[in-house]
């Protein structure tokens, strides 16, 4: 009876969550407005109502959408992803399927364009061919390519500047020793002239 109890309850709260308006939207029945919200990749909500019929994402700052986002929303008639600076490299591929996918009915790819990389800015990401996604991909790694080397120029300039450091340092240093040394040759020398000049007075004084 308790497990009875316990699985009507997680259904319960499991049938609340689904049908919740996400956080940072507002919601009027089946219509989901997550719009003008300044909604990222990273801050986009996780899922949203499973009845949704009509979801409006434009003009956000959204450059990809996270995967299987929009696979459960069958009952969806109408969505909006437009003023957005959608990314065409290799985290486009979602998106490009799912429009791709999309009944003709759906009007879902207007304004649906690509911001960068600057060789399909302006294109709409429904009809990037593959062969252009997967040279956008290039583009991305020569941006993490041109990064790591940057990264890699800037630890060896530092290294080299630690070098000439202690280099100019130990040559101080060894100065340094040699004046210091020089010091004290000539503070025993002196010494001996004047324990010589001491013994002769001595000796002349015993005479």
């Amino acid at each position: 009876m308790t497990v009875l109890l316990l699985l009507c309850l997680l259904l319960l709260f499991g049938g609340h969550r689904s049908l919740a308006c996400p956080h940072l939207c507002s919601c009027q029945g089946a219509q989901v407005d997550c719009s003008s919200r300044s909604l990222t990749s990273a801050s986009m909500p996780s899922s949203f109502p499973a009845g949704t019929t009509e979801l409006h994402l434009h003009d956000n700052l959204l450059s990809t959408l996270p995967n299987g986002l929009l696979d459960d929303l069958t009952s969806l008639h109408f969505i909006s992803l437009h003023g957005n600076p959608w990314i065409c490299d290799c985290g486009i591929l979602y998106l490009r399927a799912w429009l791709r996918h999309q009944p003709t009915g759906l009007v879902s790819h207007l304004g649906v364009n690509c911001s960068s990389p600057p060789s399909l800015r302006g294109r709409s990401v429904e009809y990037l061919t593959e062969d252009e996604v997967l040279e956008s991909c290039h583009y991305w790694y020569c941006n993490l390519a041109l990064a790591s080397l940057g990264s890699l120029i800037g630890f060896v300039v530092v290294q080299a500047a630690l070098l000439v450091a202690l280099i100019v340092f130990l040559k101080k240093f060894e100065r340094l020793s040699k004046e210091a040394k020089q010091t004290t040759e000539e503070s025993f020398t002196a010494g001996d002239g004047h324990r010589e000049n001491d013994y002769e007075r001595l000796k002349d004084s015993s005479i």
